[in-house]
């Protein structure tokens, strides 16, 4: 399920609030097939930069459109869309299938596993569609790999940026912890009152 992106992002959840960018692990995203080593870094960006003019993107080799890209993340994610913004000239991306928590997976495994969603992209050069995830499947996500199959008939297949919104479980559960912690009674708090003596004692 694709969502047009029309709508005002004051109403909605396409701000930055919503935006995973800076819980991926940069340092360890990887890709294979891509032309450039270490290109694959450029497409994660804040979402205002999304269209930026920057040179840097990531391809595939010619006359192999396949990618395969390794997203993990600094702390669990839930994830609940991804949008994906390719080249032109029937560079972009047409297909796209999704794997949680697999590590290391080459393309034979992608082709051989079921993947847990697939999409049928667009060509979305302007960055405003956004592929839903079926939610309740993308819970408690340490890494994500999507697979990017065949294009639109270009000899490359070419992204420029990929996004992804949710939230980080990891935050939320350190903050109820510290919740739960401070609206507990204090034990040694207790213990004191106990020792000073709560009742009236009786005097001869």
């Amino acid at each position: 399920m694709a969502c047009l992106h029309d709508h005002s992002c004051e109403d909605h959840d396409c701000s930055t609030d919503w935006s995973l960018y800076k819980h991926i692990d940069l340092t360890k995203v990887t890709a294979l097939n891509e032309s450039v080593p270490g290109s694959v870094k450029s497409v994660f960006k804040a979402w205002e930069q999304r269209l930026s003019s920057s040179e840097e993107h990531l391809e595939s080799n010619e006359g192999d459109p396949e990618l395969l890209v390794y997203i993990p993340f600094t702390s669990d994610v839930k994830i609940k869309s991804i949008s994906i913004v390719g080249g032109a000239d029937g560079t972009s991306p047409s297909k796209m299938r999704v794997f949680i928590n697999r590590d290391g997976i080459d393309f034979s495994d992608a082709q051989g596993m079921q993947a847990i969603q697939e999409w049928d992209l667009a060509e979305n050069l302007q960055g405003v569609l956004e592929y839903q995830t079926r939610y309740s499947k993308f819970q408690s996500v340490a890494s994500i790999t999507l697979h990017f199959p065949e294009n639109f008939g270009g000899d490359t297949t070419q992204i420029h940026y990929i996004g992804l919104k949710g939230e980080a479980t990891q935050l939320k559960r350190d903050v109820v912890a510290t919740i739960v912690y401070e609206l507990m009674p204090n034990p040694s708090d207790h213990k004191a009152r106990s020792e000073s003596g709560g009742g009236l004692s009786h005097v001869e």
